[in-house]
Order: C-alpha cells, then structure tokens, then sequence
C-alpha cells in the first residue's frame, strides 16, 4: 500500500542565495498549489542520482504527481535504479525551466502488487497521459516524496523565488 504523503501544505520562504538580491519579506512568495500544478502538468521530468563513485548521473524519464509525491518507473537494471539502490537521495524536476519546480527527496521502491487498488490508478493515469499502457507487476515503480523544494518563476524570480520545507 502506498505510503501516506506528504498531506500538510507547506510553508514557503526565500531559498539561500546570496548575491541574487532576493527581498527579505515574504511578499511574492509561490504557494505550494503553483508547485504541485506545475509537477501535475509537466510531461517529461528530470531525475538526478548519484552513483556509487560519487559521479552525478541526470536523465529524462516519464512520471506521474500523485497524492504529495513522484511515482514513476525504470527497469531494475538501470542506472537509475542502480544509483537508488545504494544511495535513495535524488532530484527530480519538472520540463519547464522557465516556471521550474525542484524537489530533493528520497525514492523508496514500491510494492504495488500489495495494493491493486493503487496500480490500477497509477496504471490507468500513467496511460491517460503517455498514452502507454504500462504493466505495473512486472516494472519496478518508485515514489519520491519531497523533502525540500523549490520554485523559480523566471519573470519575477527575485520576488518569487521560494523555498519549501516539508
């Protein structure tokens, strides 16, 4: 069964950056519902992990914002999965450099054979929007649920730009 999420809307504060001339007040601050829209609607995604050397490792891939957190797929053999396997911490990001979303969290791999009530929703939403029907007992599936993010609104990033603590 699918691990409780994230279910409290998070607070949002200025993310430390220091010489980007960001306001001190939280006038102009995203609310979280700008965040989780835009990880909604986006099509394809980032991901970074890490390999076990330390190397970083970037790909696109396919996924799905469900209930607080990142649900999507990858073959047990790939680097991707590799790099989870040793160490869960990872990036995801949305296609939209321009109105982006950065979540950091933690993949955990999910069982969905143990409740079929959510592979039948994770299978059918992930075809309603790829168009492919993914067999969800026989790939691994992954939920990544936000530890922090952030958003950055290109036209007004320095009073926009916002960090959320969950």
């Amino acid at each position: 069964m699918p691990r409780k999420t994230n279910t409290k809307t998070p607070a949002g504060s200025r993310p430390y950056m220091p010489g980007y001339g960001l306001p001190k007040s939280k006038k102009g601050l995203l609310p979280w519902s700008w965040a989780e829209e835009r990880l909604e609607k986006s099509r394809q995604y980032w991901i970074s992990t890490t390999r076990p050397d330390g190397a970083p490792h970037t790909m696109v891939i396919w996924g799905l914002w469900i209930d607080g957190a990142f649900y999507f797929s990858t073959g047990t053999t790939s680097r991707k999965a590799k790099n989870l396997a040793a160490n869960p911490r990872c990036v995801i990001c949305n296609d939209n450099a321009a109105e982006a979303v950065i979540v950091e969290g933690r993949a955990e791999l999910r069982n969905l054979a143990s409740d079929q009530g959510f592979a039948k929703r994770f299978g059918q939403l992930y075809k309603q929007k790829y168009k492919w029907d993914m067999n969800v007992s026989s790939e691994p599936v992954y939920a990544v649920t936000p530890q922090v993010a952030f958003g950055m609104y290109e036209k007004k990033f320095a009073t926009s730009a916002t960090k959320w603590e969950f």
